[in-house]
């Protein structure tokens, strides 16, 4: 019971990226994400990221674009597959660089 608790809890404070990317409407669908972050665009904490990596709260979020780069910082973690896009501005914030 305690073991399923702290799963739980862990879940709640870390997501995979591309799961995040997704849930916060920062890109479309879940797959979009996934090639964006093979392709190597995408980067956590200026590190380039993996699939598997996950983002937490205060994580910075960097994502190359041909037309340039963008940058978001993790406010707040998902708990459920999606967000309202009126809440976006709950769980990233958009940075200028």
């Amino acid at each position: 019971m305690v073991w399923l608790k702290l799963k739980e809890l862990k879940r709640s404070l870390a997501l995979r990226i591309d799961k995040w990317l997704s849930s916060v409407n920062i890109v479309k669908r879940r797959t979009i994400a996934q090639d964006m972050v093979k392709s190597g665009v995408v980067y956590i904490n200026d590190i380039r990221a993996k699939p598997s990596k996950e983002v937490k709260v205060g994580d910075i979020i960097k994502i190359e674009y041909l037309s340039g780069a963008k940058f978001y910082e993790v406010l707040k973690i998902p708990t459920t597959k999606t967000i309202p896009k009126s809440a976006k501005d709950e769980y990233a914030k958009e940075i200028e660089k």
